[in-house]
């Protein structure tokens, strides 16, 4: 029994290192980037970056109508950021305060637009929210290389 709970403590412990947990947490951040891109690009005009459809508009104004904002307003502001924070994401750049858009994002879509789909889709977006919350984006993101050259900075000479 010693020697398999032994190698169940070493197997444990290769996958509990710093590699793996970067791994995890770049498909992490690409999961959860991916959900969010695609659909900021269902909310512009074909060809274009930013252009907002009619189509987008009128869901705004029709069937989103319980967000708490102006139709004007809440599409270009969920264009934008379903744009932007999926772009850092997959970076690693600034990946809490991302994953914290995102999970605001989450919560309006849940409460006023789809609160029937919580165990369905929004708690899994969740889930992968809070995660790179609590976690960061990892040793494979740009915050790690920012931090290592902002401690290297920091060393005496």
């Amino acid at each position: 029994m010693r020697p398999l709970t032994a190698a169940f403590d070493r197997i444990v412990g290769l996958l509990s290192g710093i590699i793996p947990e970067g791994i995890a947490l770049l498909l992490a951040r690409v999961a959860l980037a991916g959900v969010f891109w695609r659909s900021g690009r269902s909310k512009v005009v074909e060809g274009t970056w930013l252009e907002i459809s009619d189509a987008t508009r009128y869901l705004f104004a029709e069937e989103y109508r319980g967000v708490p904002l102006a139709p004007d307003l809440a599409a270009p502001l969920a264009t934008g950021a379903e744009h932007l924070f999926p772009v850092l994401l997959v970076l690693g750049l600034a990946t809490r305060a991302s994953a914290l858009a995102l999970l605001g994002m989450t919560m309006v879509i849940q409460i006023f637009v789809f609160p029937e789909a919580w165990w369905s889709v929004h708690s899994i977006w969740t889930a992968l929210c809070l995660i790179l919350i609590v976690r960061g984006g990892g040793i494979l993101s740009a915050d790690a290389a920012v931090a290592r050259m902002a401690a290297r900075a920091r060393m005496p000479a």
